[in-house]
């Protein structure tokens, strides 16, 4: 088997070690040299952490020669690259091939399955609520894995195609797949966005300044409740959609295997186990706010619109956070812009999401809805 995984950062180097330390081939896609260079220059990867050793793997920076042979490819950018991943990915994608997006934002595979649809191409798509690691890379060709997640909600754009994107995925990862029945269920699933805006809006300064504090220190009772709050506008536009889905706790509970408590007391927890592990943001620029806002707060207000469900908490974050930022993150999300939509219902698009586009409709989603 051979694994090709499109990213080289922290998640991308991580998940390589991962699925390397299983005797597995892979090969790293990546955009250029940056991060990479020892790899480059025949060293393997050196990984620390959760999971410790060096591990050989290849990098190529032509994106059809890195997927050419490859069983499986992941996407591991963040979801501000999707859509330029997905655009250089699918003419080049073969069917058979499985295509699992770690994690998907701001459905994105939904823009995958449209891509492949004007290619005249089709392979199964799998889409994750989170990532299967987490990790930063500290240097080139090195990774400091924090955590290998034990449990990941996960769909296929096409429902019929799951048991076997499953088995495959299952036999690399082990069994930590929880069916989810389409993209939606997985959108909603994914509580990273809600709590990353309410640390960030809540410790600003912090970031601007950048002080070295820990982001779990970083949610103090006040920011705990914040954070419970805007899970129960998440939870109420599952609901709208007939899904119970993970709270902030579960998520938690079952990452770290934390008692269940409050938000504040929870977090607090892990903060005294891992010795306030990890740092929080040190720069604005950063993918709390950079990615999780226009590609995961913007979505759940987007959703919410067309579904008639409130979100004032996401709305007036979205807002605060723009205004913090002096700019407009929902302009910045350039995958929704070209799905196009607003003109949907909610049955519409969870239909869209439990089918996706196929060879038969290869028009521009934004065609469709003129």
């Amino acid at each position: 088997m051979k694994v090709a995984i499109l990213g080289a950062g922290g998640v991308g180097l991580g998940m390589a070690a991962l699925i390397c330390s299983k005797n597995i081939n892979v090969c790293l896609w990546a955009p250029s040299p940056k991060g990479v260079q020892a790899l480059l220059d025949g060293r393997p990867i050196v990984s620390t952490g959760v999971l410790e050793g060096e591990f050989p793997a290849s990098v190529n920076f032509d994106i059809a020669k890195a997927i050419k042979d490859a069983d499986i490819v992941i996407l591991a950018v963040p979801g501000n690259g999707h859509r330029a991943v997905i655009d250089l990915l699918a003419p080049h994608v073969r069917a058979g091939q499985l295509i699992a997006i770690s994690s998907q934002m701001s459905l994105s595979a939904l823009y995958l399955s449209w891509q492949l649809s004007r290619h005249n191409t089709s392979c199964p798509i799998s889409a994750w609520a989170t990532t299967a690691i987490t990790g930063r890379r500290p240097g080139s060709g090195e990774v400091h894995i924090s955590s290998v997640r034990k449990h990941i909600v996960a769909s296929t754009v096409q429902p019929e195609e799951y048991e076997g994107a499953a088995r495959l995925l299952t036999g690399i990862f082990g069994d930590i797949f929880e069916h989810a029945p389409d993209l939606m269920a997985v959108t909603l699933a994914n509580v990273n966005p809600p709590v990353h805006l309410a640390v960030s809006l809540c410790n600003l300064t912090r970031m601007e300044y950048g002080e070295e504090w820990g982001s779990y220190h970083g949610i103090s009772g006040a920011v705990g409740r914040l954070i419970e709050a805007l899970d129960g506008e998440r939870l109420t536009l599952a609901a709208r959609f007939g899904y119970s889905v993970h709270t902030v706790q579960d998520h938690l509970h079952e990452s770290f295997g934390l008692p269940m408590g409050s938000v504040a007391e929870m977090v607090a927890e892990q903060d005294i186990r891992r010795n306030g592990l990890p740092p929080g943001p040190a720069t604005l620029n950063h993918r709390y706010v950079t990615e999780d806002v226009p590609f995961g707060i913007v979505p759940l207000v987007k959703i919410g619109s067309i579904a008639d469900v409130a979100m004032p908490l996401h709305e007036a974050g979205l807002a605060l956070i723009s205004a913090l930022y002096g700019c407009h993150f929902s302009a910045e999300n350039d995958i929704l812009s070209n799905l196009a939509i607003d003109n949907l219902s909610g049955e519409e698009l969870l239909t869209l999401c439990r089918k996706g586009y196929g060879r038969e409709t290869p028009k521009a989603p934004f065609e469709e809805c003129r």
